[in-house]
This record gives C-alpha cells, structure tokens and sequence, in this order.
C-alpha cells in the first residue's frame, strides 16, 4: 500500500528530467520515510542509508492520472466505433453482474497497468449498479493499497438513465424497448445519497492517500436536487467533487435545451464549481465557462485518448491553459480509450493541440504537457506534495531506462517523455520511496495469477449478461441514429474537424 519506506535512500546517478533544460541533467535524490529531502549532485548518504545506484536512468515523479474509471478494467476492448452514448448503452451489458470480488479484480487490473507503465496516483470514478455500496468501494481502495498506489475513489451515481436524460431519447424507442429499459432506471437519489453518505462516513483510507470523492457522473443525468445533495455531502464530509462536464455534443446540446445555459453554467449556479471540482473532458465548454473555470480555481482533466475514440472532438487546450485554467490529464475508462497508459495521453494531448489551428503558437508545448499530467493532475486529485521531485515532496518516482530505444538518441527529456516514450522504457517505479515496479515485474501483484483470473471472470459475465448485450443490440440502431442527429444542430462552439469553415 502507498506507505512510506522508513529510513533514508539516496538514489545516485540518475538523470532528472527538468522541464526548465533540454537535457535532463544528473542529480542525486536523498528520500527520508518516503518524502524528497534533497536533490542535487554529489550528495552524501546518511549512516545506514540504503544507496540506489541508477546511472543511466533518467528519472521522473510518477504520472498523475486525473480521471479513469476502475470498473473499465474487465471491459477493455469491448467496443469499437462507439459514441459516448452507445457506450452509456452498453453498460449494463459490459459492466453488469459484477460480484465484490470483481469489483476488486477490475481495479487491479487498471491499477497493475498504471503502475507497469509509469503512474503512481488516480483519481477513480467507479460505477455500482444500481447504487454505490460500502463494502464496493471499500474494495476498490484496497485494490490500490495492495498494488501500492496513491488514489482519489469517487462514487459515479446519477438519478437519471441516459435515456431519461437525453431530451427525445426515451420517446424514440419502440414501446417494447421503452419497457426493456425500465429495468436500468436508477434508485431513488435519496437512496444513493444515503449510500454515499454511509461510504464517507465509514472511509478508512485516508492514512494510505487513498482519498474519498462524490462523483455525480453527467450534470444532466442528474436532477438538480441530486446535483445539490452531492455537493452537500462533499462539503460535510471535506471531499472533491468530479463530474463529466461537456463531454459529447450531445451533452452541450442538451444543457443549452434543458436549462437554456450550458452545463457547467448551470451547475456553477447550484455552487458547485470551486477549487474541490473537477470537470473531465470539458471538450464543450465555451470561453465563459472556461473563465468561470479559472476564477473558481476549478480543474479540467483532459482525456484525449476516449475524446477521440468516442469521437466526442477536440478539447481546446491552449485556450483554457492560457485563461488560467488548471487541467491535468487522464486516460478514462478502459471500456472507452482501452489502455491506462498516461505517457499516451500525454503524446495525445499534444498533438490533437496541434491539429486544431496551423499555427504553432497556439499549440501546447511539451512541456505544458509534462506538467498536466504531473502537477496539473496533482491538483485535481487534491493532493499538494506529489507531482515533483523536489524537498518536501512525496519520493514517488519513476525510473526510465535509457539504454530502451525510445532514448537512442536521448536528445531533448520533456520532448521525448511526451512524444517518444510508451512505457516501454520503465524499468523501476518507486511510491512513498518503495518500490513497487523492480526491474519491469510488479512487486505488489502476481500479474500471471491476475490474468488467470480476468479470463474466468470475463467468461463467468459473458453468459452472465448475455441477456444485457442482446438488448443492447436492440437498442443500438436507435441511440446510433437518434443521437448524432441531435448533436447535429448548431453550436455556438466548434470542436470537430469537419465544423471548421468551409
């Protein structure tokens, strides 16, 4: 679990990338139980000090995801040319039926993957159908104390199914699918705001940096009593807020419909948004919401690898960096991007900057990347002493091995973290300053035993919702057709290719 190692380490030799030098330089790190006490060349180590010679490595503070959703971890790879909406259809199908066990076993997965490829911390919306549980969530922080990462769980809820949602939906199905659908409405939101208020109250992680947070998924899923009972539990219990906010155009499309403003305006007005809220994707928002953002001091976390796969557009991320908004990044779930790999995220983060306009000065540099996914993600995990490697800072450190070929030749560090490496370069990762990834084998996890039982897992929920894919089926043709028919009405913001003039 994300505890520190007691006594002293120096880790010598290394190169540390710095986004300030094209070159990584060399550096020695002196860690104290598990916090950076110094950094510079030639350090002494202390009397029983534990020396970690790391010549020919160049090092880095473990990436920060910043949205992802555990439960995805059995579902990878399950869809492909789907909408957001399709995805949200198939749910039931593709995250259905899941005992504690696989609760657990699901986080694992993702977890294991973050850990192998370079992330030491995540911010988890985690869905339960059909309402969060105690004993649910509570193995899904365990999941991250066994692998030994830091992370933020939230519980995903809402009172509103897409298809009571989405304006029209509902109303366009076939009366024998209208009542299919009955049987994924959602408990009452006094019932699942009973359940969350029973998780925080019960939360035993925080010793661990394994956090709390309440999650309520879509703003328009969710009626705004439910909205405004989330954000009350969160002041009460003193934990974040992190909702899906102008994700798709459906979704804009629908705010500007159902409350004559957009989503995130309308849920500033309920107070929601402050320096404890997280917004994921923001693909939508305009300039106004990402002023509203920066004044707040509220977070974006920018997904640009499910953005693209869900086919949901391009998040302007040079403009709400220079509006002073701060944005981390994020892989989300593996039922949407696939993989939880942030060195991706962050080669797609900058380059989808890059296709939007052909001039460069309005692209985001590496180094703001880097950033993103470091301290940005940081503080939207609402965490102050991880990000960097520096004094006073949690070791939690990542050892890239410059000998792999993404480093031949090793000529700009921040550039080829961002465009080059893969995650294939990881050699050792080190939490609190343990290690929990030694020489590419995860210390924490036996990955062969894991895998045995994903594979019996996803053929005991294959039969098991059997009858939830063959629904989804049904229901497929009508949300494919319905929804980008909606999304295909004006838009006061242009965030696909094919919007551009002319």
């Amino acid at each position: 679990m994300a505890q520190p190692e007691p006594g002293s380490t120096l880790i010598r030799g290394a190169l540390l990338a710095d986004p300030a030098k094209r070159r990584a330089e060399p550096a020695d790190v002196l860690v104290e139980d598990g916090v950076v006490r110094g950094v510079g060349r030639g350090l002494s180590a202390p009397e029983g000090a534990r020396v970690v010679e790391a010549a020919g490595h160049l090092i880095h503070p473990g990436l920060i995801n910043a949205h992802m959703h555990g439960q995805g971890g059995l579902s990878r790879g399950q869809g492909d040319k789907w909408t957001l909406e399709l995805l949200l259809a198939a749910s039931p199908w593709i995250g259905g039926g899941r005992s504690l066990q696989d609760k657990k076993l699901t986080t694992l997965i993702c977890a294991a993957e973050m850990a192998l490829k370079g992330c030491t911390a995540a911010y988890d919306l985690y869905a339960e159908f059909p309402l969060p549980t105690r004993d649910g969530l509570d193995a899904v922080a365990e999941a991250y104390a066994e692998i030994g990462m830091r992370a933020v769980v939230a519980p995903m809820v809402a009172d509103r199914t897409v298809y009571e949602a989405i304006p029209g939906l509902r109303d366009a199905l076939p009366d024998d699918l209208q009542a299919a659908v009955e049987r994924t409405r959602l408990r009452p939101g006094e019932e699942t705001l009973a359940a969350i208020a029973e998780a925080l109250r019960h939360w035993r992680w925080d010793s661990h940096d394994i956090r709390a947070a309440v999650a309520p998924t879509i703003p328009h899923h969710c009626a705004d009593a439910f909205l405004c009972g989330c954000a009350r539990l969160a002041r009460e219990h003193g934990v974040a807020l992190h909702s899906h906010v102008g994700e798709s155009k459906v979704q804009a499309v629908a705010g500007l419909k159902l409350y004559g403003k957009t989503l995130l305006a309308h849920m500033d007005g309920l107070g929601l948004v402050g320096p404890d809220f997280t917004a994921a994707h923001a693909i939508w928002m305009d300039d106004d919401d990402l002023r509203r953002m920066a004044d707040r001091g509220a977070s974006i976390a920018h997904n640009p690898g499910s953005n693209m796969k869900l086919g949901n557009g391009m998040f302007p991320l040079r403009r709400a960096l220079d509006l002073g908004v701060n944005v981390g990044l994020g892989t989300d779930g593996a039922s949407s991007s696939d993989n939880q790999n942030m060195y991706e995220a962050m080669r797609y983060a900058s380059l989808v900057s890059k296709v939007q306009t052909p001039d460069p000065r309005d692209w985001a540099g590496v180094e703001e990347v880097y950033r993103a996914a470091t301290v940005g993600s940081a503080k939207a995990l609402g965490f102050r002493d991880i990000g960097a490697i520096a004094p006073g800072m949690k070791a939690d450190i990542v050892f890239l091995d410059l000998s792999a070929i993404n480093w031949v030749p090793h000529n700009w560090s921040v550039n080829q973290l961002v465009h080059v490496e893969d995650g294939t370069s990881v050699r050792h990762v080190m939490v609190g300053g343990r290690f929990i990834v030694r020489d590419r084998q995860l210390l924490t996890l036996d990955v062969a035993k894991l895998a045995v039982e994903a594979e019996a897992a996803r053929d005991r929920l294959e039969a098991l919702n059997a009858e939830w894919k063959g629904l989804y089926e049904r229901l497929e043709p009508v949300v494919a057709s319905f929804c980008p028919a909606l999304a295909a009405r004006p838009y006061h913001v242009r965030r696909y290719l094919c919007d551009a003039p002319g």
